[in-house]
């Protein structure tokens, strides 16, 4: 997950605390030394406690999926491991304040993409049929109303109009809304077993 190192006007800078909370890393801050979870983006001890910073759409993905996607892209090229964490281990955890959700990946690719409510947000969760390490979540509100979506070979597909939409990107590709734009939303990819630790009031998509 991606955060704004951005609080109330003010640029912060964070470091590795070093410890685990839920499983998950934690940071603090040079400012007041308050101490972070990764996942929330909340401080949960020190003076800035409750304090939560704004979650920004990212993706779990392979280089290979990204740079397909994005030929231009430049990365940070350091030494380091082969990453442990792999996409079909994980949920996709959709958090809007009020109330959040887990997908986990394996079901939303049998399901192709979930059409579902989240805090009175209508969003979609889709894997790229074409790329199964590529997903993403999208606000399936446009000003002409809301989408209803299905995965078929050509990409995502609203069963009302007919319009095709890129189902990594959300660009419409075809059909009367093709000069539209589904909304990116924040998400990020959790162990399905932590995902309770984080939110207790959430709830496990199952199909």
């Amino acid at each position: 997950m991606v955060h704004r190192r951005e609080l109330n006007g003010e640029e912060i800078v964070l470091g590795n605390q070093g410890a685990l909370w839920g499983n998950a890393m934690t940071w603090w801050d040079h400012e007041t030394g308050s101490i972070w979870s990764q996942p929330r983006g909340e401080a949960i001890a020190g003076p800035l406690t409750g304090e939560s910073l704004e979650l920004i759409p990212s993706t779990l993905t392979t280089w290979e999926a990204w740079r397909t996607a994005h030929p231009g892209t430049l990365a940070l090229d350091i030494a380091a491991w082969p990453t442990a964490f792999a996409l079909d281990d994980m949920a996709i955890v959709v958090d809007l304040g009020s109330a959040s959700a887990a997908y986990p990946v394996p079901a939303v690719r049998e399901a192709g993409v979930v059409n579902d409510t989240v805090a009175g947000v209508e969003i979609a969760v889709a894997v790229d049929p074409d790329n199964e390490q590529r997903w993403a979540v999208f606000s399936r509100r446009l000003d002409e109303g809301t989408v209803a979506l299905q995965t078929t070979p050509d990409g995502l597909v609203d069963t009302v109009t007919g319009t095709v939409f890129d189902p990594f990107l959300g660009v419409g590709i075809s059909g009367p809304l093709a000069d539209e734009n589904l909304d990116k939303l924040p998400a990020f990819t959790s162990f399905p077993d932590d995902y309770l630790t984080f939110f207790p009031t959430g709830r496990i998509w199952r199909g």
